[in-house]
Order: C-alpha cells, then sequence, then structure tokens
C-alpha cells in the first residue's frame, strides 16, 4: 500500500498591496516584514518607499513582476509588502534599552540564517538563557512567518528584535558599546567552555551549509567550538546555539 505524503499548506502571508497603502503603512509605523518590488517601478512614490525601507532598515527585493503576480490578482502598482505583528528596533535602541535597564548585554547575532523554524527554535531558546536580543541582518536573513512565530512558542513578540542593513555594520555597532563579539566555527580555537560570556557579549551564528561569514572570522574577538564525542561534522544551528547559549547561562549564573 501507497502512503501519500501530507502537504501542509504554506501560512498565510498578510499582504500591503499598492503604493499608497504601503506609504501609510510605512508612515504609521505599521510592522513590515519586507518589501518586494517591480525592477522597472519608477515615480515619486516608489522613491519614498525605498527611502522609508532604507531608513527602517526593512528588507526590499526588486523582482520582476512574475513574482507580484503569485502573490495576488489585485492590482499591485509593482509592490507588495508582507506585514507582520513583530516589532522591530534600531540595533543601538536596543543595545540602551537593555543597559538602561541594568541588564549584562547578551544578543544572539544570526549571520546568513535563513530557515524561519530555525530563528524560531533559537529565538525560543535565547530567551529562556537570558538573552535579551536577535540580531536579524536584512541582507540574506529570514522573512519570519507565521511559522517562525509558532516555532517560538511566542518568543519572537518578546525578545527584542534588532535589524541591521549587514553583518559588518552590526560588528561596529556591538564594539562601540563595548559588546565582545565570539565567532562560532567547527574549528574554532577555544571550546565554548573555556571561552568568557560573563560580559557584555553577542555570539554570532552561522548558517549550517556555510558557516559564519569572513567579515565575522576577520573581526570576532574569539572563535568559539562546541566540542563533539564523534566524528560528525554538523550540528543544527537552532541546537547549537542552545548548548552554546546554555554554556553562558551557567557562566552568568554561578560565575565563569
Amino acid at each position: 500500500m501507497k502512503f501519500k505524503h501530507a502537504h501542509r499548506p504554506a501560512p498565510r502571508l498578510p499582504l500591503i498591496i499598492g503604493r499608497k497603502p504601503l506609504l501609510e503603512a510605512l508612515e504609521q509605523g505599521k510592522g513590515v516584514e519586507k518589501i518586494f518590488m517591480l525592477r522597472t517601478a519608477t515615480g515619486p512614490e516608489i522613491n519614498e518607499i525605498k527611502a522609508a525601507a532604507r531608513n527602517a532598515n526593512i528588507p526590499l527585493s526588486m523582482v520582476p513582476i512574475e513574482k507580484l503576480d503569485g502573490f495576488t490578482k489585485v492590482q499591485h502598482q509593482g509592490v507588495v509588502a508582507i506585514s507582520t505583528q513583530l516589532e522591530y528596533v534600531d540595533l543601538q535602541n536596543g543595545i540602551s534599552h537593555v543597559v538602561e535597564q541594568g541588564l549584562n548585554p547578551l544578543f544572539i547575532l544570526l549571520d546568513g540564517v535563513t530557515d524561519v523554524r530555525n530563528v524560531g527554535a533559537i529565538a525560543r531558546t535565547a530567551l529562556c538563557c537570558g538573552a535579551q536580543g536577535l540580531i536579524l541582518p536584512t541582507s540574506h536573513a529570514a522573512s519570519l512567518n507565521e511559522d517562525a512565530i509558532k516555532t517560538s512558542a511566542g518568543a519572537l513578540t518578546k525578545i527584542l528584535l534588532c535589524r541591521v542593513p549587514s553583518t559588518p555594520q552590526a560588528i561596529d555597532i556591538l564594539k562601540l558599546n563595548g559588546i565582545q563579539i565570539l565567532g562560532t566555527q567547527m574549528k574554532g580555537s577555544v571550546p565554548v567552555f573555556e571561552s568568557d560570556m560573563t560580559g557584555p557579549t553577542c555570539i554570532v551564528m552561522g548558517a549550517e551549509d556555510t558557516g559564519i561569514s569572513k567579515d565575522v572570522l576577520k573581526r570576532a574577538d574569539q572563535l568559539i567550538r562546541i566540542p563533539m564525542a564523534a566524528q560528525f561534522d554538523s550540528l543544527n544551528v537552532s541546537v547549537a546555539t542552545g548548548m552554546i547559549l546554555y554554556e553562558g547561562l551557567r557562566q552568568r549564573t554561578l560565575g565563569k
């Protein structure tokens, strides 16, 4: 007997369709996850949308008309955006908020992690282990849809979500605020339990296939690794994040 695999429908995406509706949403500060714009779109409103997206660090993709038509049959005027219930903050504002609360900063920077379920799982573990924020570069980042929120068990609505244009810009801001950068790498020179996460720290997690970027490799204060008993070259990124964060929690609770 043959069994058919059940195909789970993709989560519905709340859309903002058209130039004026999107501009109104941006002006009112409503949550916008990502903007898709026709490559050939022109006009004053298009320029306003581009500027607003740039100022708010909202990912903007220039796409062919087939992509937009795949979202909706409604007249889209060359612009479709995905709205979100999540709130994003500027990274500097996020750091200042944590410091003003008298907390010891602990952030996670996701460098090329694009699987939404992994991001959701990371947010859930991060919140449980005392991290205050996730940093999400708009380049090569996941769009946080209903799947991500569900996987996070609501953590994505409770943890600080900081959007930045790129990983290097995030590192610049973190270092200016005295936050050490711990890059994670299979061949990192420092075992995670020998690192020091008792001070202001940002842990950088890379994609499972490519790892952290060259910018992180060059500029990290330390490259840490998770020692493993077996010669197996892969850990799921959300699992690896949980293992590192729990060591951070242990250090911050019991001391180095």
